[in-house]
């Protein structure tokens, strides 16, 4: 039991390590926070969170043939999520702040999920950062050491994207709509860049 506790707050940790610098996902959170409500951005933040659970569970579970096709089909995964990333950025960049609460809605909650579940599935390099970590990290012997430390990976990066939507949203009241209209033309010109670097790379 203690090696599960261990293991998981390990788990934990990388969760957190891997989702909180700052790409195109942070940039996309923080930006759909402040213009449409810490829900949003929060759910924007648990679709990353679900693909990173996913090539956690490629790399605990040791499952190569699905790890080597997806290497081996890096180049595809990497134009199809560059060009992707372009068109949520000049999206973004062209989006006139709202004058009135958006209504919530199930389909436009989904949709921020799985917009961002799809840019982070189609980054494989992300695997091997999870392989290289979790090397040093799984016990052996431990049948339930997979599923315990991707448990942890998971439940990290959740709490990262929460805690991230929440404090940002704190800020959400104080900003005008013009504040608005310069956040998005920075945050649409940050996630293009990142779109041309994904598809020059």
């Amino acid at each position: 039991m203690a090696e599960n506790w261990s293991l998981f707050f390990r788990g934990f940790l990388i969760g957190i390590s891997i989702a909180a610098p700052v790409g195109p996902i942070g940039v996309l959170c923080i930006r759909r926070t402040l213009a449409e409500g810490k829900l949003k951005g929060f759910l924007s933040g648990m679709g990353a969170a679900s693909a990173d659970m996913v090539y956690g569970a490629i790399a605990a579970f040791g499952l190569t043939v699905i790890t080597d096709l997806l290497i081996e089909n890096a180049f595809w995964l990497k134009i199809v999520g560059g060009c992707f990333l372009l068109y949520l950025g000049i999206k973004t960049f062209r989006e006139k702040p709202a004058e009135h609460a958006a209504q919530v809605n199930q389909s436009g909650n989904f949709g921020a999920y799985l917009s961002t579940f799809f840019l982070t599935i189609t980054n494989p390099m992300t695997i091997l950062s999870f392989a290289a970590i979790f090397a040093g990290t799984m016990f052996i012997g431990t049948t339930s050491a997979p599923i315990v430390l991707v448990a942890g990976v998971f439940a990290g990066s959740a709490c990262w994207w929460l805690t991230l939507s929440l404090g940002v949203g704190l800020m959400r009241d104080r900003l005008t709509a013009n504040h608005m209209a310069w956040i998005n033309r920075f945050s649409g010109m940050i996630i293009v860049a990142f779109g041309i670097y994904a598809l020059a790379s």
